[in-house]
């Protein structure tokens, strides 16, 4: 779980190169800051200041050209912040004037080669990923032509067949049985798959598949967005009753509106090429396209050619 600075360090040093400049703290740095809106990670703000202050080659030169009361002021200003900590990207050595009153405000100061903005949009994607809202779904998620799929429905109507079938089709599989979704974008939802059940499908009469170790490692994908949710239900389903446009709903997840189309489930049905086409439909739909729409479009042309209004009376 992501709740402190030295986790964050702990989690992403491999790859950001981070190293203490001061001693770690003794307890956990919480992230979070009494103001629920205040921003996590950012270059050194002093008007809007960041959990995680980041010192670059810039506001490196703009300490510099201060003057000594100057410099003294915005260090006072800087440290009264309480910071989860300030982190120094291109190998930047702090002044002595700066570990001094790190040390005297107990700030957690760090250091690492790395560029400044590669530094920041590295931690700011993983502190996002780490923080955002989450809920567990029951269903399939997999990735049908470029777009994230969940299928759900009831107990045995069918999903884990329909998304075996579907990977035996080229497409992949992301989690099964408990994708977990977060909200990682005012209006994206993000699925992704609980690291011990990674690669897994559970099959009624068949027991646990490895996809990964049967298909190959283009069969499974770790995370997608999710774009469309396909409902399994019996064919005698109310929203099957209007034909010319569909059983399309909108489900919403963690505030955002995902559509949603209620498929129906009988024998002899393919539902594997039921859901591609619905999946191609969304896509049409995302560029503008309805076809319900143009139907009713054309009809209505072909009705007004057929007979056209009489001319109006001089």
């Amino acid at each position: 779980m992501i709740d402190s600075l030295q986790s964050v360090v702990a989690q992403t040093s491999p790859q950001l190169k981070l190293r203490w400049l001061t001693p770690e703290p003794s307890t956990p740095r919480p992230l979070r800051g009494d103001d629920p809106e205040q921003s996590l990670i950012g270059s050194l703000n002093l008007i809007h200041p960041n959990r995680l202050q980041v010192v670059g080659p810039p506001e490196q030169r703009y300490l510099s050209g201060l003057g000594h009361s100057a410099y003294s002021e915005m260090l006072d200003k800087l440290f009264a912040d309480r910071l989860a900590a300030i982190i120094f990207s291109d190998g930047i050595t702090p002044t002595r004037e700066f570990m001094e009153r790190a040390r005297a405000s107990a700030t957690p100061m760090l250091a690492s080669p790395l560029g400044d903005q590669e530094l920041i949009n590295h931690l700011r994607y993983f502190l996002t990923q780490a923080f955002a809202e989450r809920t567990t779904i029951h269903g399939v998620f997999i990735e049908v032509l470029g777009m994230g799929v969940l299928l759900t429905g009831a107990s045995a109507v069918g999903k884990i067949e329909l998304a075996l079938d579907l990977i035996g089709r080229g497409h992949r599989l992301i989690a099964d049985d408990a994708p977990c979704f977060a909200r990682i974008a005012p209006e994206v939802i993000e699925g992704r798959c609980p690291g011990v059940l990674q690669d897994f499908l559970e099959v009624r009469g068949l027991g646990i598949l490895n996809i990964r170790a049967m298909f190959g490692e283009s069969a499974v994908l770790p995370n997608k967005p999710l774009n469309l949710i396909i409902d399994l239900q019996p064919l005698g389903h109310p929203q099957f009753a209007n034909c010319l446009e569909g059983s399309l709903s909108a489900m919403t997840i963690l505030g955002v509106r995902i559509p949603r189309v209620t498929m129906p489930v009988a024998s002899g049905r393919n539902l594997a090429v039921l859901v591609e086409a619905a999946v191609r439909q969304q896509i049409l739909r995302i560029r503008g396209y309805e076809a319900s729409a143009d139907l009713i479009e054309r009809q209505a042309r072909a009705i007004h050619q057929a007979h056209p209004e009489p001319l109006a009376q001089a």
